[in-house]
């Protein structure tokens, strides 16, 4: 035995005469340092944001504040409650709200 490993794809390579013939993206870089420098979800994280990405509480906390601006009727807030409500069921904790009323829609369009 030659080696103190086995390299099964380098093997594959270089049987293949593809060894040093690949074109990759990172073939002679060195992985940047903030790569190494978070976990994987932070990594993950950073490229979702990267990406434009918006988790689905976020996107819901949007619509509902588009609703709630433009708001004028009593019947509206029925529909917009229920979109509160499931907002709540997966958001943060710390970013619940409570449902409105009519009489206090100005309130509400200052907070959302």
């Amino acid at each position: 035995m030659e080696r103190k490993y086995n390299d099964l794809i380098g093997e594959i390579l270089e049987r293949s005469g593809e060894k040093d013939n690949y074109q990759g993206k990172w073939k002679g870089k060195p992985i940047p340092k903030d790569y190494l420098s978070m976990d994987t979800f932070q990594h993950f994280q950073k490229i979702a944001k990267d990406s434009g990405f918006l988790p689905p509480w976020l996107k819901l906390q949007k619509e509902i504040s588009a609703l709630v601006q433009a708001c004028t009727k009593e019947a509206e807030i029925k529909a917009i409650n229920k979109k509160i409500k499931a907002y709540n069921k997966v958001c943060p904790l710390p970013m619940q709200k409570p449902t409105i009323r009519f009489e206090r829609i100005e309130e509400a369009k200052r907070e959302w």
